[in-house]
């Protein structure tokens, strides 16, 4: 290549935006999401498309799994790049707290970005009768895979409406689509789901059987404290949901880990906020990703390679 193709195509990468982690180099990025019909695994797909596209010699692939606790574990692990999880899982991963999966502090965790809210969205088939938090006493209850952050959020929320699972007639520990089958089928009477408003397993089941969705009224939200907040479920978000819902939200974030470099954390996090609308063009859950937000309540140290974006962009911690 003569030294004029070299600065060409040096300026051809720049005007990408991207800078070459190594030249010739394979770069491995595993993403870290949840189960299939959840939010964070549409996310994660988006953020392939992204990375592919944006970091040459890329090699990016999207990992199911059970969602925030077991992300974390696996980034501390060195076994992904990049994945989402709950701020709630994610202080606790940093404290150690075992009963919500961390025996020992992960104090390889880094942070990327706040994304978007978790809606707390506790849906009941409207045969169960269940109107209320109090309703759901002697009924059957999924409360998501054991110690997902989904139901490390069901333990927080029964906790503070004065309830814990032996009030329940029947606790299930199952992901979000093996819960709606349960409940088409009436093995079921109610399912709490923490995800974005729209999520695909709640659709799914509120087009199969008429339901009620269930308010966890504002003083649960103050009880609890951050990094829970109150929130309302649109009405219309899901068929037959004819007006809004009070409820509790927690924010996700996009953790990545010590062990990846600076190089490549900078370009994660430039291309997602470079790509932010392919991003939310995934699911309609990530529409208020903002980067003035990007380290608002962020649990754990911020990335020196995220830092350097957003100390280019003049984003700071408040």
């Amino acid at each position: 290549m003569t030294i004029r193709n070299k600065v060409a195509a040096a300026a051809a990468v720049v005007a990408l935006g991207v800078v070459p982690i190594s030249a010739g180099a394979q770069q491995f990025i595993n993403i870290l999401t949840g189960g299939t019909s959840g939010v964070y695994y549409p996310v994660g797909g988006a953020l392939s498309k992204i990375y592919t596209d944006g970091i040459p010699d890329a090699k990016v692939q999207v990992q199911s799994t059970k969602a925030s606790v077991e992300n974390l574990n696996l980034l501390q692990q060195g076994k992904g790049e990049i994945g989402i999880a709950l701020g709630d899982s994610v202080k606790f991963a940093a404290e150690g707290n075992a009963e919500a999966g961390f025996p020992e502090p992960l104090d390889k965790l880094r942070g990327i970005s706040a994304m978007y809210p978790n809606f707390i969205q506790i849906v009941a088939s409207e045969e169960s009768g269940i109107k209320t938090l109090e309703d759901l006493k002697g009924k059957a209850l999924s409360v998501g895979a054991p110690k997902s952050g989904t139901e490390l959020n069901a333990r927080a929320i029964l906790q503070a409406a004065g309830m814990t699972y032996d009030d329940l007639g029947k606790v299930e520990y199952l992901p979000f689509a093996e819960s709606v089958e349960l409940m088409k089928n009436r093995q079921l009477d109610a399912t709490l789901q923490s995800a974005g408003l729209g999520v695909a397993s709640l659709k799914d089941l509120s087009t199969s059987i008429p339901i009620t969705v269930v308010a966890i009224p504002d003083e649960i939200a103050s009880t609890l404290g951050a990094p829970y907040v109150a929130e309302t479920i649109p009405a219309d978000t899901y068929d037959g949901q004819t007006e809004d819902v009070p409820t509790v939200a927690v924010i996700n974030f996009l953790i990545t880990s010590d062990a990846v470099s600076d190089d490549l954390a900078y370009q994660m996090t430039k291309l997602m906020y470079d790509h932010l609308d392919e991003l939310k063009s995934a699911h309609a859950a990530t529409a208020s990703i903002d980067v003035q937000n990007a380290l608002k309540g962020m649990p754990v140290p911020v990335h020196p390679g995220a830092q350097r974006y957003y100390d280019e962009v003049g984003v700071t911690a408040e």
